[in-house]
């Protein structure tokens, strides 16, 4: 992200509306520490919790400099979950999600990240907020069948399956489908952010999916999966088969919402009414820039 795109998205963020000044000071430290400290620096996050981040991770450092980075979707996890919850974060990067339902809320948590690397970081979050109890990491990618693909394994949040005929630096990591994975330990709650073979892991969660325990998923609905020759309407369809529907989410109104509304990502929902009352009822939560 380049530097007037950077400071573009900050000033922006709903989150950082009464205090763009002190956003943008955020992101200089930010700039001028990472390059001169050795070694991770913990960032502040939701309540009592952290980040580990070095320079170039983007998805940390936006939590530094806008709150919740994701903030609808971010904000949806909070709101939605209660604590011993089972959330299930398939593409868990280093730990953002992870970190907010297990450490903000205290919700147990599967975290799902396939690259070595990243699942290094994903670790160290984990032991840096004390919640090695409540999480149950697993180094492995999700889809339709078991067995291994090849990953790329350097481009920070936007890891992906490589495509025929891609050349970039890859690693051939195993797969499982979803329901083998959490087998009757179904998730309320599941976060799909996997860069395009959504479809897929879909696939491989047909039980899950069906069971009513799970109120709702979170999945990244932009267009990633036209590399692989998928539609975002097919994912649409494959939750509606489930019995979902799809919405965004408003975390200042605490309101499901048209989907016209997303910026990216997808809540399906099983039963609106139920997740409306849980959302209404949740508590606040403290971030370097208000609360939510």
């Amino acid at each position: 992200m380049g530097l007037l795109h950077l400071t573009t998205f900050v000033w922006n963020h709903p989150l950082n509306t009464g205090g763009r000044l002190k956003a943008l000071g955020r992101v200089v430290r930010w700039q001028l520490a990472s390059r001169v400290m050795v070694g991770p620096i913990a960032l502040p996050f939701a309540d009592e919790t952290s980040l580990f981040a070095t320079h170039g991770m983007t998805g940390a450092t936006g939590n530094w400099y806008c709150g919740l980075h994701e903030v609808r979707d971010m904000a949806f996890v909070l709101h939605l979950l209660r604590p011993e919850d089972h959330f299930l974060d398939v593409g868990a990067n280093v730990g953002s999600y992870t970190v907010l339902a297990g450490g903000a809320v205290g919700a147990r948590v599967t975290a799902v990240e396939p690259i070595p690397e990243t699942y290094a970081h994903l670790e160290r979050n984990i032991a840096l907020n004390g919640i090695s109890g409540r999480v149950r990491a697993c180094q492995v990618g999700l889809s339709d069948a078991p067995g291994t693909l090849r990953f790329t394994k350097d481009l920070d949040t936007v890891n992906h399956i490589l495509t025929l005929g891609e050349d970039h630096p890859a690693i051939e990591v195993p797969v499982q489908t979803l329901d083998k994975l959490v087998s009757q330990d179904v998730p309320v709650l599941i976060k799909i952010d996997v860069e395009g073979h959504e479809r897929s892991v879909l696939l491989g969660a047909s039980s899950t999916l069906d069971d009513p325990r799970l109120l709702a998923v979170v999945m990244e609905t932009n267009g990633s999966g036209t590399r692989y020759g998928i539609e975002d309407s097919e994912l649409v369809s494959l939750m509606l088969d489930h019995g979902f529907s799809a919405y965004g989410y408003d975390p200042f109104h605490r309101q499901l919402v048209d989907t016209s509304l997303t910026d990216g990502n997808t809540v399906f929902v099983r039963d609106p009414a139920v997740v409306a009352a849980r959302v209404r009822a949740s508590k606040r939560y403290r971030l370097v820039n208000g609360t939510i």
